[in-house]
């Protein structure tokens, strides 16, 4: 599998964050949720164990990672999380990348490695040697999650229901807008994820607050209003190529209203038709086992189909 001697590994540590950020933002995979500010912002939850990846004395690649008993996450905060390789990176190389990183950690005693894939849809150039490595290592694919995502160059296929939906809503007078009302939105998501789903949203209020005064260019809040009153928000998560619903909520009376439907229709046709990529997120649960097809029926009424994130173990 080639030798992993010319590949030299460093443990992050605050002395790189300039580094490691100035090569995530020219990676061919990489996006600002891999920037160090995101990562750090629930430091307190994970210990952390990235790595940075050296060749001939030049940086090619970087690992998100932490760290819980013997087994390394790719991360465990992160919604994907993989090797970050820039331009430059080719199979052999990044055959030499694993070498490395699997002896690295077999040398500190750990027995297995998480490895969440990054889709394909955020890669701005084709960045899958990594995939190629994992399966000549015998890494096992042991969860994957589907996602629901519309190609914008295509026109977005609406279902005849969701065309009527978009329709009315126009009819009652919904406004749609950005918002910077972050603390009314995450109520409304909290009151949806608990009576729906006996779940409650990853970030609080304050911690989506934060992130957005160090992403404001990355992570936004767009809402529709009735009748003076807030009943549909969509936070949305921006890369190069894609727009992602981190978060969408609705209160019964913007289901009244149509609310969301008006919204994720402005979102699609006027804010990002520039686009590659919408995606509405998964539709899976329990490690990729079930499959919630009302909510994923949803996302499809809009012409959104699947893209899967993949999940390996490793056992080193």
């Amino acid at each position: 599998m080639g030798s992993a001697a010319t590949v030299h590994i460093e443990r992050y540590s605050p002395e790189h964050k300039a580094a490691w950020d100035a090569f995530v933002s020219s990676s061919k995979n990489g996006t600002f949720l891999l920037q160090r500010n995101y990562m750090e912002y629930h430091a307190d939850r994970f210990e952390d164990h990235s790595l940075l990846f050296f060749h001939k004395g030049k940086l090619v690649a970087l690992l998100p990672a932490n760290v819980a008993g013997d087994t390394i996450y790719s991360h465990g905060g992160l919604t994907y999380g993989s090797i970050i390789s820039g331009s430059s990176m080719k199979v052999p190389l990044m055959l030499e990348v694993f070498e490395a990183l699997l002896s690295y950690f077999r040398e500190k005693g750990s027995r297995r490695l998480i490895y969440k894939a990054i889709p394909h849809i955020y890669h701005q150039l084709p960045a899958e040697e990594d995939l190629y490595a994992l399966f000549r290592h015998q890494a096992a694919l042991y969860r994957r999650d589907v996602s629901s995502v519309i190609e914008l160059q295509e026109q977005p296929g609406y279902s005849r229901t969701r065309r009527w939906q978009i329709t009315k809503a126009e009819k009652t007078g919904v406004l749609v807008a950005p918002s910077a009302d972050l603390e009314t939105f995450m109520q409304m998501e909290q009151e949806l994820l608990e009576s729906k789903y006996q779940t409650t949203p990853v970030h609080s209020a304050a911690e989506l607050q934060k992130l957005v005064s160090l992403f404001p260019d990355n992570i936004k809040l767009f809402v529709a209003m009735h009748q003076g009153a807030m009943v549909a928000g969509v936070v949305v998560y921006e890369t190069a190529q894609v727009a992602h619903c981190q978060y969408i909520a609705t209160t019964a009376a913007g289901r009244a209203a149509y609310a969301l439907d008006a919204l994720i229709h402005e979102l699609l046709t006027q804010v990002y038709p520039h686009k590659k990529y919408f995606s509405f997120g998964i539709s899976t649960e329990q490690q990729g086992q079930y499959l919630n097809e009302g909510l994923i029926a949803n996302k499809e009424s809009y012409g959104a189909r699947a893209v899967v994130q993949d999940f390996y173990e490793l056992t080193l």
